[in-house]
């Protein structure tokens, strides 16, 4: 099968089309949709963002040192696409979009109450990268909308919220289960287990 050869670029997707909450007071409160982020570190628990300097947002989390991941769904997708072409320094975001602010537990960021989940973070460290700098960050709290929680299992249900994901300038809602992490190995145990069931019952 034949390749083309691209000149480098940017072509690690799907990936998440969030959107990212930040200021430390109502009159300073602001909306990014982020696609460039992602989960560093699990313990410590760390994930990052990165933002072009000539973004609103960029000062506002470089001096408060904080941000709020909020998850992105079908019903957000409007909201998501219109955050991340329309300046804060011309819109309030929260009010032109219908979304409302809602206090996070451990840091001065809001959080977006419609979001499904929303992770708090306090900036690490930032790195200088080109076109955009690395806002290296901790998780310090998560929150969860209680309706995508199974009472039985405690499991939280992201897929019941119609996820959407961001690829080449498109946003995808996310398809059917397809598998579970280590599926291929627990069949092939589950048939090794069948294979000798079956060699006892021969014998």
């Amino acid at each position: 099968m034949a390749k083309q050869h691209w000149k480098p670029g940017t072509m690690v997707y799907p990936i998440p089309a969030v959107m990212v909450s930040c200021g430390s007071k109502p009159e300073d409160y602001n909306i990014i949709t982020i696609a460039w982020t992602g989960t560093i570190c699990s313990d410590p628990a760390m994930c990052y963002i990165s933002v072009r300097k000539n973004r609103h947002s960029y000062d506002i989390i470089k001096e408060s040192g904080e941000f709020v991941i909020n998850l992105t769904t079908k019903n957000l997708a409007y909201a998501t696409d219109w955050c991340g072409v329309k300046s804060g320094k011309d819109f309030n975001k929260f009010k032109e979009m219908n979304l409302t602010p809602a206090p996070s537990k451990e840091i001065s960021a809001p959080i977006i109450e419609e979001s499904p989940l929303s992770i708090e973070c306090k900036v690490k460290n930032i790195v200088e990268l080109g076109s955009h700098d690395m806002f290296i960050a901790e998780v310090v709290n998560v929150q969860a909308d209680e309706k995508y929680i199974n009472e039985k299992t405690g499991k939280f249900l992201l897929s019941k919220a119609r996820p959407i994901a961001y690829s080449h300038g498109y946003y995808f809602e996310l398809g059917k289960l397809i598998g579970q992490f280590g599926h291929s190995v627990m069949k092939k145990k589950t048939r090794e287990i069948k294979g000798k069931k079956g060699k006892a019952r021969k014998a």
